[in-house]
């Protein structure tokens, strides 16, 4: 089974922006301030909720402000990630960027516009792409609009896009480009030292049928448009500190069969991976929380831990959702392992996992709610000044549903 998570995103930094006049003059798009932060770190940190996490920025204009800025944004992604750069020779285009970056690239990969954010459900994006045949090259992620006078229109056949214009006449309603695409190689082969997308590889994929598109909605800015980026200084920052929900794992997310470390005894609890699916969906981040005292006793090791979360979020994925982020503790007053006996502030009742999350996404406690399965859980999420919902088992989405209702 083909993995639904795309660890690797490549990022085209590299515009002019001359529509912006003296604001790109000396410093790159993407690092235009937006808020507290440049608007190139709220595009990396959307994009790691989904499993990115490695950023291979493409890179022209200016290319050494964005090689400066690249400690800082990685610094201050909630998750970790590698950042790295591809500076083309020469102003070689979209295409060309891509092709002069070919070496460092994955065998599938996603690829996304560096100055436009759009507010959506990824997940969709990758489960699509997850279950393209091998005679699909990429898939790209398009918007409905009614007013597509300054984007490609694009013709759809069921999930087939049929054609691909750059420019199309004013005022053009149709489906448009949202600027994210996936790619696997084959892609790279029709590329040439300088080239556009738009223009040279986009029309030529979607003549040989080998380019699908999936239609997903939302809040969308395009910085280089000065009426979005005068919008965007103000929107996005209030857009991504989202509402979060934590969630404990055993007894919540799945079965509690007792010290569960291995795939083969985890059993998703009914309607769980509804219930990501439906708060990733509804713009919510999700987090799990999870006390792993299987660890100190010797039933598993932390690595089992982590490869067992990162198949939770991959089936998360599948499911189309997403897992944002997780935290575990090992540790235990009584362990039978020496390295982990302590009585450690992660491990809940104590609210050190909620609060590490708190401060590495910028949550407001108030805007956020824990479900649990044990009084320790409504404790830790009490400490933190979050609001606790005690799940006694059943269907989680109908638990949960109406917590998360506007």
């Amino acid at each position: 089974m083909k993995r639904v998570t795309v660890r690797q995103c490549a990022v085209l930094v590299g515009g002019l922006g001359t529509r912006l006049g003296h604001l790109t003059a000396s410093t790159p798009k993407p690092l235009l301030p937006c808020g507290d932060r440049p608007f190139l770190g709220w595009l990396l940190r959307e994009l790691v909720r989904f499993g990115v996490s490695d950023f291979v920025l493409l890179a022209g204009y200016l290319s050494e402000q964005i090689a400066d800025a690249v400690a800082t944004i990685e610094a201050d992604l909630p998750r970790p990630a590698r950042i790295t750069i591809s500076e083309e020779p020469f102003r070689a285009g979209t295409g060309g960027a891509v092709f002069h970056a070919r070496e460092k690239l994955d065998d599938r990969f996603l690829l996304c516009n560096g100055d436009s954010l759009l507010d959506c459900n990824l997940s969709d994006l990758l489960v699509a792409a997850a279950a393209d045949d091998d005679r699909v090259t990429g898939r790209m992620l398009l918007r409905a609009l009614p007013d597509a006078s300054r984007f490609g229109v694009v013709q759809l056949h069921g999930d087939r896009v049929a054609a691909f214009r750059e420019r199309p006449p004013p005022g053009t309603a149709g489906i448009i480009n949202a600027g994210i695409y996936i790619f696997c190689r084959a892609m790279i082969d029709m590329l040439a030292p300088s080239c556009s997308l738009e223009v040279d590889v986009m029309p030529r994929l979607a003549a040989a049928g080998t380019l699908r598109g999936t239609i997903a909605d939302g809040y969308f800015r395009d910085i280089g448009v000065p009426d979005d980026f005068a919008h965007a200084q103000t929107e996005i920052p209030a857009l991504l500190h989202r509402r979060a929900v934590f969630l404990d794992r055993d007894g919540v997310l799945n079965i509690d069969h007792g010290h569960v470390g291995t795939r083969d005894r985890f059993e998703w609890m009914p309607g769980a991976l509804e219930t990501i699916r439906f708060a990733s969906a509804a713009g919510w981040h999700v987090f799990v929380v999870t006390n792993q005292s299987g660890v100190a006793r010797g039933y598993y090791d932390e690595a089992a831990v982590i490869d067992l979360l990162d198949w939770m979020a991959d089936e998360a994925r599948r499911a189309g959702g997403t897992i944002d982020d997780a935290r575990y503790c090992p540790y235990h007053p009584d362990a039978a392992v020496d390295a982990y006996r302590q009585a450690h502030p992660w491990r809940k009742p104590d609210p050190g996992m909620l609060l590490d999350l708190l401060a590495k996404w910028e949550l407001d406690p108030a805007r956020c709610v824990m479900i649990g399965d044990q009084p320790s859980d409504m404790a830790a999420a009490a400490a933190a000044g979050i609001a606790g919902h005690l799940f006694r088992g059943g269907n989680l989405l109908q638990f949960v549903r109406p917590i998360l209702a506007p």
